[in-house]
C-alpha cells in the first residue's frame, strides 16, 4: 500500500517503513506525527483519489531526526561594474519514518 501526502508545500509518495526528508516540522526526535493531507491511497489496482484530500485518511510517521542540509552558495555578479554579492543558505529538514497508512 502506498499514499501520496502533501506537507511543506510538496507532495511525496510514501510506503510503510520508508524514511524520507520533508520540510521542517515542529516535532522533536522520537515523537509521532500525523499527516492528514492525503491526496491518494493505492494498493495494486485499487486506487482512491481525494478531491482534493481523502476524508478520514491519515499517515502516521515517527520523527527520526531534525537537521539542516548542505550549504548552498548564492553569488550575484555584475560584470564590469565592480559589483559582487555572496550569500549562503542551509535549509532545515525533518527526517521521518512512515509507520502506518490508514484509509
Amino acid at each position: 500500500m502506498y499514499a501520496i501526502v502533501a506537507t511543506g508545500g510538496k507532495q511525496y509518495r510514501v510506503k510503510e517503513g520508508e524514511t524520507l526528508r520533508v520540510e521542517k516540522l515542529s516535532a522533536d526526535a522520537g515523537e509521532k506525527v500525523e499527516l492528514d493531507n492525503v491526496l491518494l491511497i493505492g494498493e495494486g489496482g485499487d486506487i482512491k483519489i481525494g478531491a482534493p484530500y481523502l476524508d478520514g485518511a491519515k499517515v502516521t510517521a515517527k520523527v527520526v531526526a531534525n537537521g539542516r542540509g548542505d550549504k548552498v552558495k548564492i553569488v550575484k555578479f555584475r560584470r564590469r561594474k565592480h559589483s559582487r554579492r555572496t550569500m549562503g543558505h542551509r535549509q532545515s529538514y525533518t527526517e521521518i519514518e512512515i509507520t502506518s497508512i490508514k484509509a
